[in-house]
């Protein structure tokens, strides 16, 4: 037995030094990015740009940024539900923001990400639903961040893409959209997996089984990163910056896409490099496009501190907490 749990600490020991591993190159890779744009383009000349930019349109950008992600944690109430775990909205506001406020402190996704489904699971005693819950949110996200980029790349024509890329971007919205409705298709052989990774497959099942199911958060999810591309409008018009609205519905979706790579912590570096790209054919200059990179980057850290709340005065649910009617069911 003890060398069992020797073992087994071995193994947690290994797997937390490749977390911490993966994390200083990725937070060195993003850094490294970002530096080598301020000194390419001037670092002074990017801070007069963000010096000149109007604070009452930051501020607008922030609220409408935590506006939607309130709309996020209902989204994420009613993939939950799917999976049978049920709860209050303000249950889950509270966790959401939870997980933003812990992106603070562990830069990156998946540090929210494992808050919000840890308080869930904790809470209903139903740790591989709550996981499956998030895993889904953040994956029906993605669908829609992927739809939307491949309708803007086609509609959009106030900015000259490259035909290429135009091509890559809608293939790739295609293939999206087919891999969504032919989910059903993966229940068969997902069932047949067991052991550890049988219990985390099966979670996920019912979230494969109904796709049409998935219809209301996919259009939450659009309503999403629509109202985050108007957040980018609202610090560009603040920057002083004359850009149609619908290129910017064009490009950040693309950005978003690139800055969703886990490449480095929160698209750091990635986003502004793809900004300098796109927003560049729609005669942005480089400052301004790397400045506003950095402004959406500083307005997200500034709405993630309204989690600090509900992150200090909401309690780590203990599982004697979990509701009787959730107990019954697991």
């Amino acid at each position: 037995m003890g060398e069992l749990e020797s073992s087994v600490r071995d193994c947690d020991a290994a797997q937390s030094r490749r977390a911490i591993t993966t994390f200083l190159i990725r937070a060195a890779l993003g850094c490294g990015l970002l530096g080598f744009l301020l000194w390419l383009y001037g670092a002074q000349r990017i801070v007069q740009v963000l010096a000149h930019e109007r604070l009452d349109l930051f501020f607008a950008a922030v609220a409408l940024y935590v506006a939607g992600q309130i709309m996020s944690s209902y989204r994420w109430l009613l993939l939950a539900r799917i999976n049978g775990i049920e709860g209050p909205w303000r249950e889950f506001l509270a966790y959401y923001f939870i997980g933003m406020a812990t992106n603070l402190f562990v830069p990156g996704l998946i540090g929210g990400d494992a808050a919000r489904a840890t308080y869930l699971g904790l809470r209903h005693r139903r740790m591989a639903d709550a996981i499956a819950s998030v895993v889904a949110d953040r994956g029906i996200g993605l669908v829609a961040l992927f739809w939307m980029a491949a309708i803007a790349a086609v509609t959009v024509s106030s900015v000259r893409l490259p035909p290429s890329l135009i091509l890559a971007v809608t293939i790739i919205g295609i293939l999206v959209m087919l891999g969504f409705f032919l989910a059903p298709l993966l229940i068969g052989p997902a069932r047949r997996f067991t052991g550890r990774i049988g219990k985390l497959i099966g979670p996920l099942i019912p979230y494969l089984e109904r796709p049409t199911a998935l219809l209301p958060a996919i259009i939450l999810s659009l309503i999403l990163q629509a109202s985050l591309a108007l957040c980018q409008y609202l610090l560009a018009v603040g920057m002083g910056l004359r850009l149609p609205l619908s290129a910017v519905l064009l490009v950040v979706p693309m950005a978003n896409v690139a800055a969703s790579l886990p490449l480095t912590l929160n698209g750091l570096g990635v986003r502004e490099g793809t900004y300098l790209l796109l927003f560049g054919m729609a005669g942005v200059s480089h400052q301004d496009a790397v400045a506003l990179g950095l402004l959406w980057f500083a307005s997200t850290m500034v709405g993630g501190l309204t989690g600090i709340m509900p992150f200090v005065f909401t309690a780590l649910p203990r599982p004697d907490d979990a509701p009787t009617e959730t107990l019954a069911v697991s």
